[in-house]
């Protein structure tokens, strides 16, 4: 996969965005960035008092990280971390930056639920996990992207999610 590209790592609450799309930027020798950053504090708040977001509230943040995509596509590449559970959100991004390539990060509920109520000092409670299973449209076959399992270790899972993007893109990407 070549250096400008950027890759978003997506999926729902729980299934390691930030662990693999760190590991992943390490493997690939690019920068990485923390899609939850990119929330405003009304946000954060709001999934911290257990809500969940909607469209209205997710536009903003699209945009934020969209920035991140296009200002890192003409320097090189990036990884970053962003649920982007809907087709539109994706779409957003793709704007911003159409050679993004998204790998989703899959699994079965009990195995995600289990490794969010480990997780500690995160603002996502388990309890909205559900609402984003509710809004998780998975990619497409016209959209540019792996899906990826989450079984096994972050190792294991990062090493699955490279050789999916080296089948997906040619060395000139």
């Amino acid at each position: 996969m070549g250096t400008q590209r950027v890759v978003v790592v997506m999926g729902v609450a729980g299934t390691g965005k930030t662990t693999v799309g760190r590991l992943l930027a390490e493997r690939l020798g690019l920068p990485y960035a923390e899609g939850d950053a990119f929330h405003p504090a009304a946000n954060v708040a709001k999934m911290s008092a257990g809500h969940p977001l909607d469209d209205a509230d997710r536009w903003p943040w699209l945009d934020a990280v969209g920035e991140w995509i296009r200002n890192r596509a003409g320097t090189g590449g990036g990884v970053i971390a962003a649920s982007c559970l809907k087709r539109a959100y994706r779409d957003r991004l793709r704007a911003a930056a159409p050679r993004a390539v998204f790998v989703h990060l899959t699994g079965d509920r009990p195995l995600i639920e289990e490794r969010m109520a480990a997780r500690r000092g995160h603002f996502m409670p388990t309890s909205l996990l559900e609402s984003q299973f509710a809004a998780l449209e998975p990619l497409q076959e016209d959209e540019l992207g792996v899906e990826v399992d989450v079984s096994g270790s972050a190792d294991d899972v990062t090493e699955r999610a490279l050789a999916a993007l080296r089948r997906l893109c040619t060395p000139e990407d």
